[in-house]
C-alpha cells in the first residue's frame, strides 16, 4: 500500500527526529493513507515558511510488517487509543517501545472534544462515541530505525501553492 508524508522537502530517507511539540504517538516519522492529509499538513506550512514548494512524499509499506515489529494498532477510537494519546500528549517524558503506531488523528477537530473530556464536560465513553461520529484519517507512526527499514521511498510530488 502507499503511505503518504507531507513535508517542504523530499524525504527519501525518513528519519526519527524530536519534535518541537508533543504529538499523538510520540516522536518518529508519521504517514497516513490519505494523500489529501498529506497535503493539507504541507500547505500551512508553505505559507508559514513563504515558500513555494512543498511535496507529498510517496512510500511504498506492506501492512504484513505490522506482524514482524512490535506494533500498536487502533482500528478505531477506543479507551486504549484515548489513554495513549493522552499520555503522549500530556505526560512529559512519557514515551513507549512500539516500533509502530497506527490509528486515528487526533486532530484540531478531535482535540476540540479532547479539551471537553480534559474539563470534565464529557467522560471517556461520551468523547468516545462524539468520536466516532467524525470521519477521522489516519495516521502511522514509525517510531524505530527497525520499523522505517520497512517504508520504501516512491516519489516525491510537489504541491503547487
Amino acid at each position: 500500500m502507499n503511505l503518504y508524508h507531507g513535508s517542504l522537502d523530499i524525504v527519501e530517507h525518513p528519519e526519527i527526529r524530536q519534535p518541537s511539540r508533543t504529538l499523538d504517538y510520540g516522536n518518529g516519522f508519521y504517514a497516513t493513507t490519505s494523500f489529501e492529509q498529506a497535503e493539507g499538513w504541507v500547505r500551512p506550512r508553505m505559507n508559514e515558511f513563504q515558500t513555494t514548494k512543498g511535496f507529498v512524499n510517496v512510500y511504498e509499506f506492506d501492512t504484513e510488517t505490522l506482524g514482524l515489529c512490535k506494533s500498536l494498532v487502533f482500528n478505531e477510537p477506543t479507551e486504549e487509543w484515548v489513554d495513549f494519546v493522552m499520555k503522549n500528549r500530556t505526560q512529559i517524558g512519557f514515551t513507549h517501545d512500539y516500533d509502530i503506531v497506527y490509528g486515528p488523528v487526533a486532530n484540531d477537530r478531535v482535540y476540540a472534544a479532547f479539551a471537553l473530556f480534559e474539563g470534565g464536560v464529557l467522560n471517556k465513553q461520551e468523547l468516545i462515541r462524539e468520536l466516532k461520529t467524525y470521519r477521522l484519517v489516519d495516521q502511522y507512526l514509525f517510531h524505530t530505525e527497525v520499523a522505517l527499514k520497512y517504508l520504501a521511498f516512491v516519489d516525491g510530488k510537489e504541491i503547487v501553492p
